[in-house]
């Protein structure tokens, strides 16, 4: 939820300042206003396992919840506790006060902070729900904690996105989910009643003070005032959902390629998941490539790579390399749409000598004279080896079976949460 500090005051009958909410203009009781009911966002010091925020990172800054009026004074004295440790920091707010956010982000800026978006759980609330009362106040505690941080179903909303455009270094997962929205002000005023002339007046004067503020804090990051734009887009009410496209030209990450460390999550089944997006120079957009690794017991897996379908021309053939192992994926691949999938299975030593491999490749070869085998497709084996160790242990025990041949285990679906930029009806 974006909010504005008050701006001038007036004599009577005149606007005096815009409240301290940002808020709709209709509360209809089944439409709460956005981060009601949200604790004010808290900042944690917490400890993982080895390389659980990134090649040699362990520790991180949890900043988790709604962004109130006194957020920026509470993260200054956050860190200042923590010395002078260079930790990533990582949001999962759904929005708040706007001229806070603005005053975070030069504060990131000045500590050459590095911003992502992630939410947090923690090992220290037990069986205590993550958003409940006792752990909320166990994240406000100052004390150094334990968990694990996940970018999937994580957000930054609302004036979020600007507190992670000033941070210098700023890396934004391909599953979380950044949305804006324009502010809206709720106008106070003394020594009578406005007429309606006088409420439209004082409300254009406060929304031209907050765009003001919202450009200049752009410019002077020389960042593309475009994402200024898309939030006025849309109504307070509503929210835009920002493509990576978007991302990356509004300057809130610029990389050409993204891609999440391997992840495990026990769903209906154990399951391995990660993914990639890229854009080659020239190109508009970017591709999504998902890889998804599940096991039928502890000595049979299956690999399945989700993607763009590639042209038809000739013979399709996609195979993966990592360390001494080389396998073909099944062809041809399921086809859905515009999306092609392709699955391969490995036997517990193969899918353990690709986990230890320094690299894994996927490589397309086509059965035609006309198109040449396109270049290799690296994929970061980072956190592999302890999904497969999760799914093994999960898994049920090894069993002599006969695989039947044919189609792979259905695709489950790991959706992106990121969609068209459209503004909001």
């Amino acid at each position: 939820m974006l909010q504005q500090r008050p701006a001038v005051e007036a004599r009577p009958a005149t606007p005096v300042k815009p409240g301290a909410e940002l808020k709709p203009a209709r509360r209809p009781a089944k439409s709460p206003t956005p981060g009601a009911g949200i604790a004010p966002i808290s900042f944690a010091l917490v400890k993982g396992t080895p390389d659980s925020c990134g090649p040699g990172c362990d520790s991180w800054i949890a900043a988790e919840g709604k962004i109130d009026g006194g957020a920026a004074a509470r993260l200054r004295k956050f860190m200042k506790q923590i010395g002078d440790r260079k930790l990533p920091i990582y949001f999962n707010s759904p929005g708040g006060n706007l001229e806070q956010a603005l005053a975070m982000g030069n504060f990131l800026r000045e500590k050459k902070a590095a911003a992502r978006v992630g939410r947090t759980t923690l090992r220290d609330c037990g069986f205590e729900p993550q958003e409940g009362e006792a752990c909320t106040k166990l994240k406000s505690s100052g004390r150094e904690l334990h968990g694990e941080v996940w970018t999937r179903g994580a957000m930054c909303n609302s004036a979020c996105p600007y507190i992670i455009l000033g941070a210098p270094s700023r890396e934004l997962a391909p599953d979380v989910t950044l949305a804006v929205h324009s502010p809206r002000v709720i106008l106070n005023f003394t020594g009578g009643v406005p007429t309606r002339e006088m409420r439209a007046q004082a409300m254009q004067r406060a929304m031209e003070r907050s765009d003001k503020m919202v450009l200049d804090y752009i410019t002077k990051l020389g960042a593309d005032p475009g994402l200024l734009t898309a939030a006025r887009s849309v109504p307070f009410e509503g929210m835009r959902v920002l493509t990576r496209e978007e991302i990356a030209r509004f300057a809130l990450d610029r990389r050409e390629r993204v891609e999440t460390p391997w992840m495990f999550e026990a769903a209906s089944r154990g399951i391995g998941y990660k993914t990639i997006l890229t854009r080659k120079d020239g190109e508009a957009t970017f591709r999504t490539t998902r890889v998804q690794l599940v096991c039928f017991d502890q000595d049979r897996f299956e690999l399945d790579v989700e993607r763009k379908a590639m042209p038809s021309i000739g013979a399709a053939a996609l195979s993966i390399a990592g360390g001494d192992v080389r396998l073909n994926f099944l062809s041809p691949p399921r086809r859905v749409g515009e999306r092609e999938s392709w699955g391969v299975l490995l036997n517990a030593g193969q899918m353990k000598t690709l986990a230890a491999a320094s690299g894994i490749e996927l490589s397309d070869a086509l059965a035609t004279a006309a198109r040449p085998g396109l270049a290799a497709f690296p994929v970061a084996s980072e956190g592999l080896q302890n999904v497969v160790k999760r799914l093994t242990d999960t898994c049920p025990p090894s069993r002599v079976v006969v695989h039947p041949p044919g189609a792979p285990v259905p695709w489950i679906q790991i959706p992106s949460p990121q969609a068209s930029a459209q503004p909001a009806n």
